[in-house]
């Protein structure tokens, strides 16, 4: 008999072990008849803003509106240009686009697949309004540095945090130090919401205000439009579902830590540790493992080898935001971000959530090593 599949993510695991408390929470918000905004939403966001150590949190519906609501906050628009990373989801860049003005793609360090610093100086012109670093996979950028670049230039950072809630670096938190941070609740995340829905943490009052101006059509008060925003507004059930989940990610967030131990021992003791790169940790950094990632030579036939093993794998991005036919009249081509290509050509996210096993791990890299025999 064949060895069950493992699947890349199994969120029907998550959702069994925490049934409990998720189906009173929601039975609670529907009879409740308050289903948009309300106090569900207020006492997730005040849970949500210490958990990060923000001094205020607002939620949206979506990681991506988290993004475009921070940029509006911000007053970015057109003739703007912000810095950011072409090795990331396609919202990151979508954001600035949709505002009017231009990303600009840096490229990213080899090691830790996170912007690099160096580039971002180079990248900055007069034209430049803000820089928008992604914490990859689960990891920190290296905060002092752009808080250096951002001081020199006199530039606001948006932290994209989509995928590193929880994450730390030299002590400071993702999303807890930039003008402003944005977190997706998109299901996959390490704190995932039963569907769409997102949040913006900001240091400074003002901006926080502005935020949640914008995320209610730039109303502040019913019928009454201080400006044009969006209708972004959390629901009161994903919130009482993000409410219950919030007590557990740091112990998931643990699990996965120990999980990528599991991986990092397990290609060494299969002999693949000079064939297969297991994920950079920087000693001063709590890396959450949203993702596994390693660098594979000859990544997509790997892939289509552990498909047909039943053992799921992902690839996160295989095309650069650079080199995407929407961007094309930015003027990238081929070779303009040379590190961000090779992330592309080559990383692979094996299995990687808190119920994975030791013995599906132990599969996983079976079929690893079976392929580069």
């Amino acid at each position: 008999m064949s060895a069950p599949p493992v699947p890349q993510l199994d969120l029907k695991a998550q959702y069994a072990a925490i049934a409990a408390e998720i189906e009173p929470a929601v039975l609670e918000v529907l009879r409740s008849g308050r289903w948009v905004l309300g106090d569900y939403v207020k006492a997730f966001e005040a849970e949500a803003a210490r958990y990060v150590g923000a001094p205020h949190a607002i939620g949206c519906a979506s990681g991506s509106d988290a993004l475009l609501l921070s940029l509006m906050a911000l007053d970015v628009g057109p003739g703007d240009e912000v810095v950011t990373t072409a090795f990331s989801f396609f919202a990151t860049a979508s954001a600035i686009t949709r505002l009017g003005a231009q990303p600009v793609f840096a490229d990213i360090r080899a090691d830790d697949f996170l912007l690099d610093p160096d580039a971002v100086r180079r990248a900055i012109t007069p034209r430049t309004r803000a820089l928008l670093p992604v914490h990859l996979y689960g990891q920190c950028v290296d905060f002092a540095a752009f808080a250096a670049i951002a001081a020199e230039h006199r530039l606001p950072i948006v932290e994209d945090a989509a995928q590193a809630i929880g994450a730390t670096r030299d002590g400071h938190a993702a999303g807890a130090t930039g003008d402003l941070g944005c977190f997706s609740f998109y299901p996959t995340k390490n704190l995932g919401a039963a569907g769409d829905a997102g949040l913006v943490t900001a240091r400074d009052e003002r901006l926080a205000a502005r935020v949640r101006r914008l995320r209610e059509h730039g109303s502040e008060k019913r019928y009454e439009h201080l400006e044009v925003g969006l209708n972004s507004r959390l629901d009161a059930i994903q919130a009482a579902i993000l409410s219950v989940k919030l007590r557990h990610v740091d112990a998931w967030s643990d699990a996965r830590v120990a999980r990528a131990a599991v991986y990092d021992r397990l290609i060494h003791d299969a002999g693949l540790g000079r064939t297969v790169t297991v994920p950079h940790r920087h000693a001063s950094a709590r890396h959450i493992f949203h993702q596994y990632v390693i660098r594979a030579p000859r990544r997509d036939q790997l892939r289509a080898h552990l498909a047909a093993q039943g053992i799921g794998s992902e690839v996160y991005y295989p095309i650069p935001l650079h080199l995407q036919q929407c961007f094309a009249g930015l003027g990238y081509r081929a070779g303009s971000l040379p590190e961000t290509e090779r992330a592309a050509r080559e990383v692979l996210a094996l299995p990687m959530y808190p119920e994975l096993t030791a013995t599906q791990q132990e599969r996983v890299i079976e079929g690893i090593a079976m392929f580069y025999r």
